[in-house]
This record gives structure tokens, sequence and C-alpha cells, in this order.
């Protein structure tokens, strides 16, 4: 009898077993039919190129297309009139999967392998397009799962504005939007697929403003006090900074308003700075010091100096839990095979890039696991994992070796290239998202994994402090 009762045990658990593969297998299918129609919604997000809070068509196009699929829509969160928060389902736990949709200005490009520009303010150099679609194709194949198998449990797409030096999601985690979430899912365009442990750099930003008088340049130069040389005082001093900071900080800076004349001395004048580094800590004093400098730059060119904070973001925190769980999802996926169209296509873009062949195999396979990565650029999501266990990856909508906010990057994303390694995204995260839907002690364990990591006394201080969204700085 004893023996019966674990045999039928076992039996049970493998007809479980095979149940839920048949169910995956199922959703999986069901993305693949809608490839196409998830690749049109790109392109059209491609095609209107929308920067930093001004995402309204875009945005508008991605809740239209949720709210068709059942999904209740809460419009200008956080004071954000592009950003949405769409849900479907009820109670625990709370699975929340991010998109983005905002372009980058000055990257215009048409979808060839060569440089050309398409006359437009901007374009999705970072594949934004792209990442704004396959969560929203995530979350309609997560709700589908939920209503097919009548799981109870609560899926949510976030709209995430102006991630591209906006911190759209900082304002959102700093009004409390992801409180009751109980994991985040994200992902983001590449050239390789990859869900290793992922590092992103905490980063302070703003803008500088020098206030002058104005003269004659030739007629009356004593009279005039140059705002330009405020500012050109100030990138001297942080230039000079530079070999007095950790070696692994970052400091940029654009000069934005230079003047309009050269025989006026301006009377006005802007620098755009961002301060990097992979501990927040460090961040800070960088920029207290890059404040200071200014300061001293308006002292000594007779100008006035005020600033504004544009954004602000913490370091990416690792949950190594649900990063090995998205890996090993990654990995049932795979990869995507290129057309001879695509190959032909992708040939000439590795060659403008200087490689003397094309690496497919980056874009077949899926990059090995690793605990330890290297923080190049930044992101918002940093400040959503320092407030609920979050995870992403990357895949390989870009031609292998293909760097973000390139105009191959552009290029590509505006191709079907784009689409396939959207896709694979797609599914890596429903997969991802059923796993904790099915097995409620994975969410506990990375829970656990979040405390530990960011310590007991961790109180949360978004490092753009408490001004509003910055909707203009785009403008």
């Amino acid at each position: 009898m004893k023996k019966f009762f674990l045999f039928s045990i076992v039996a049970l658990l493998s007809t479980t077993h095979i149940l839920s593969q048949e169910n995956r297998e199922t959703v999986l299918k069901g993305l693949n039919a809608k490839t196409q129609d998830y690749g049109s919604i790109a392109h059209e997000i491609w095609e209107l190129a929308e920067m930093g809070y001004l995402e309204e068509k875009s945005s508008a196009l991605l809740q239209k297309t949720l709210s068709d699929q059942g999904f209740s829509i809460k419009k200008g969160i956080a004071g954000i009139p592009t950003a949405f928060v769409a849900e479907y389902g009820s109670g625990s736990p709370v699975i929340a999967i991010l998109g983005e949709y905002d372009a980058l200005p000055g990257l215009s490009q048409q979808a060839v392998p060569e440089k050309k520009s398409a006359n437009k303010a901007a374009g999705h150099a970072c594949g934004h397009h792209l990442f704004g679609t396959a969560s929203t194709a995530a979350a309609i194949a997560v709700k589908d799962w939920l209503k097919s198998n009548k799981v109870q449990g609560t899926i949510r797409f976030y709209g995430c504005p102006a991630e591209e030096g906006g911190s759209g999601k900082v304002y959102m985690v700093r009004e409390g939007v992801f409180n009751d979430v109980d994991v985040a899912l994200h992902w983001h365009p590449g050239s390789q697929n990859a869900a290793s442990a992922g590092a992103a750099l905490a980063n302070k930003s703003a803008k500088f403003r020098f206030y002058g008088t104005s003269a004659h340049a030739a007629g009356a130069p004593e009279r005039g006090r140059s705002a330009l040389d405020g500012v050109e005082a100030m990138n001297m001093m942080v230039n000079m900074m530079r070999e007095h900071i950790p070696q692994e900080a970052r400091i940029h800076y654009v000069i934005t308003d230079g003047g309009k004349a050269p025989n006026v001395v301006p009377n006005f004048a802007e620098v755009y700075y961002y301060s990097r580094h992979n501990n927040r800590d460090v961040v800070i004093d960088i920029f207290d010091r890059i404040v200071k400098a200014a300061e001293g730059a308006a002292l000594g060119t007779g100008t006035k100096m005020d600033y504004e904070m544009i954004g602000g973001t913490h370091e990416l925190l690792a949950n190594l839990t649900l990063q090995k769980i998205m890996h090993d999802n990654l990995t049932k996926v795979g990869g995507i095979t290129y057309s001879d169209e695509e190959k032909a296509f992708a040939e000439k873009i590795s060659k403008s890039m200087g490689y003397e062949t094309l690496d497919m195999e980056r874009a077949k396979g899926v990059q090995p696991y690793k605990e330890i990565a290297r923080a190049y650029g930044s992101t918002d999501v940093g400040d959503v994992s320092f407030t609920v266990p979050t995870v992403g990856m990357s895949a390989a909508t870009w031609v292998p070796g293909t760097p973000a906010h390139s105009w191959q990057a552009v290029a590509a994303g505006g191709t079907s290239i784009g689409p396939k390694g959207m896709m694979v995204a797609a599914k890596t995260i429903t997969l991802t998202a059923i796993d904790l839907f099915e097995k409620p002690e994975i969410v506990s364990k990375a829970k656990a994994e979040l405390e530990e990591r960011r310590g007991k006394d961790f109180k949360y201080i978004p490092l753009l402090g408490d001004r509003p969204p910055a909707l203009d700085y785009r403008k």
C-alpha cells in the first residue's frame, strides 16, 4: 500500500510537470503567432521617435494595446502625463513588467546599412521601441496564461517614460507606485542574448546656468561679463578634477547654450553635466564638487550661476535568486537566426563598425551565466531594484558588436532584426513571470536577498531630491 501511494505521488508530480510544459509551449506558440503584430507596433513607435516626457503617441499606442486585451489603465502616474500602469488580475503575487519608449535626440537614421539622416529630431538608438513593445507582449501573454489556468495573482505593465536622462522611474518610485509589487522584470535591447547579473552606474545630472552682462565684444568689452566664460571656467576646473576622483568614475558634459553671436558678450550660457560611479555615495560627493566648481567659476568671472537637477539614479542592485531563473528561461528560448536578407544587411553594418567578419554566434546563442558584471551606463531601473526584487536581461536586437546610442542601433531596430530579438525577450520574461506565479517560494527568497543586499537600515532617498518631474528637459 505504501509503495502504491508513493508511486501515485510520483506519477501525479510527473503529470503536473508535463501539463506545465504543455502550458508553456502553448504560451510560446501564442507569442509566435503575434510576432508580426507586435513587430508592427514596435515599428510605429520607431517611426514616432518621441523623446523623454514627449512620448504621447507612443504611450497612447501601448495603453490601447493593453486596454484592448482587458487591462485596466491608470494614466499620468507620478505627475508624468506619459507614464501609466496597466493591470490585470487581483491578489498576490504582484508581478511588474517594465517598459520604456523614449528616443534619443540627434540620432535620426533610416533603416539602411549606411549612415543617413531621416530628418527627424530623434531616433531609437537604445531600442526602447522594442523594449516597450516586448514588455507589452509579455504582459499580455502572462494575462492569457493567468486567465486560461484560473491562477490568482496580478500582472502589471509599468509604462516608464524618459529613461534617457530624465529618470522617469525615480519619480514613480518616489511616489510609491512600486510599493506593493513583489518582483519587477525588465530587459534591454542589445547585440547579444544574455541574462547574467546586471550592473549600472549611479548617476546625478544637472544643467548649470550662468548669467552675465551683454556688451559689444569689440566696442565695449569692459562693460561685459561673459556667461560663456563662466561655463568655460567651470569646465576647466572640472576637467582638472578628473585627476582626483576614483578611476571608475565618469563625468560628461555638453554646452547646450554658448551665446548667439561672437561680437556679443553672452549674457546667458548653459552646460549640462552627468556624474557617474558604481556607488551612489561617491556620485553625490563628485556632484557636490562639480557644484563648487560652478560656484567658483561664477565668482571668478563676475557672473551669477544657478543649476537645475535633471536626473539622479541609484546603481543597479542584482538579485541572483531571480537572475538564475531568468537565465535558465533565456537558455530554453534560445537566440535568433537571420534570413539571407538580414544577414546581408548585418554584414554591411558589421563592416561599418570596423569588423572583418560578422559574429553570428552572439545572436544565435546565449551567453554563459556570470554573477559579476562591470557597469558602463546608468538606468533608472536602479531605483526600482532598491525598492523591489528586480531582474533583467538583454536580447540580440542589433547586429552583433553594435554599441548602444549609435546610428547602427537605430538602423537595425527599424528592420526585421529588431523584432526578432524583441520576441526572445518577450518569451523569456513571460516564462519567468509564470515561474513566479507557480512557485511563490522564489518570490520569498528573492525578497530575503533584497533585504540582505541593501541592508536592514536602508532608507530610499532619491538622488534628484524633491524636484518635480523635469518634463521639459528635452524641449
